[in-house]
């Protein structure tokens, strides 16, 4: 009856790296059939998937392989012969799991005509023995030349199927071994995948604390713009406070006027000149004093609208640099999707 698919499911197809035994490669580039197949004339097991016209997995299923789940929808499993790790990527975690349940299946089954078979070789192996020992006694009593020649056929092709089954016993040691270095190497790869992940999460943890940080400063700066515009207001309030000098130091010119009016208009009360001259004067120095408090005023201003540029120049700088730390974490997030993809 030849071999027949017993089980078929789909799934994306990937193989170890033959030169790091690391990274996984694609062996195809979308979900491809994956089936076991039953060979009833060697009682035998295989898993065989076909992309086009290439052939992209031909694994014979023996009792010492193991599938093993690394992830929710994707699973593994050494081949010795192939000499190969075969990756099998599913789209959801039923699907992963049927497929393991029916691989555990196949290979107790592999396991039992593996038994099954040495069973019957030594059962053979003893009947041989068996009947060549009789043959000899019953060659001493009848001399039957047939029968001996015979036995003597059967004891050769037992001795041959003895041998075929040696050479298949040290054949299972090196195929033991090699899956044994197989797990080895899979091992460390997983352990360093480990380590790359807890460094990952380290540098993750640094950019986290980094963000915080950068937040603590954005903090500052709304505090510092908040004081810019508490300075602002000040200002506000100095230009006021200036207007309201100037039209007092006007009224004080135009009072000034006035007194310089009347003592020109009114020689005769030189009396009272002297009380104009202290008034004149008097008004001359709240004037210059008035001056003196608008030229502080003006320096006052200067100096807060430096502090403004000065202020604004260091959140401009502040920003770029922001800016650059927020793309460098937007780098960061697409290393941590990536990683995640390829896992």
């Amino acid at each position: 009856m030849g071999e027949q698919p017993i089980f078929t499911t789909r799934a994306h197809v990937f193989q170890i790296d033959p030169n790091t035994k690391k990274n996984w490669v694609p062996a195809s580039k979308q979900a491809v059939t994956v089936s076991y197949f039953y060979d009833v004339t060697r009682n035998s097991y295989r898993i065989i998937s076909v992309d086009g016209a290439k052939v992209i997995i031909n694994s014979t299923i023996t009792p010492n392989m193991t599938f093993t789940k690394t992830s929710q929808k994707f699973g593994q499993w050494a081949d010795s012969r192939a000499n190969t790790v075969f990756g099998l990527g599913f789209s959801s975690e039923q699907q992963l799991t049927k497929f393991a349940e029916k691989f555990q299946e196949v290979k107790e089954a592999a396991r039992l005509a593996r038994d099954k078979s040495q069973e019957k070789i030594e059962t053979s192996s003893n009947h041989s023995q068996a009947s060549s020992v009789n043959g000899t006694d019953d060659e001493k009593a009848s001399c039957a030349g047939p029968a001996d020649t015979h036995l003597k056929s059967e004891n050769d092709k037992l001795k041959i199927a003895l041998t075929q089954s040696a050479a298949n016993v040290k054949k299972w040691e090196i195929e033991l071994q090699t899956l044994r270095e197989s797990n080895a190497r899979l091992t460390a790869a997983l352990q360093e995948s480990a380590a790359s992940v807890e460094q990952w999460k380290r540098q993750f943890s640094i950019c986290r604390d980094e963000n915080d940080r950068l937040r603590n400063k954005i903090d500052e700066l709304e505090e510092q713009c908040s004081e810019i515009n508490r300075e602002k207001e000040k200002n506000t309030q100095l230009k006021r406070r200036i207007e309201e000098l100037e039209s007092e130091l006007r009224e004080k010119e135009t009072e000034l006027k006035d007194l310089r009016k009347q003592s020109e208009i009114i020689p005769q009360l030189m009396s009272e000149c002297e009380y104009v001259s202290e008034k004149l004067e008097a008004a001359e120095r709240d004037n210059q004093n008035l001056e003196d408090k608008v030229r502080s005023l003006k320096t006052d201003i200067e100096e807060s609208k430096y502090r403004q540029r000065h202020l604004k120049v260091e959140l401009k700088s502040f920003l770029e640099v922001l800016d650059g730390k927020i793309d460098d974490l937007h780098d960061f997030r697409r290393g941590l999707s990536k990683l995640g993809s390829d896992n």
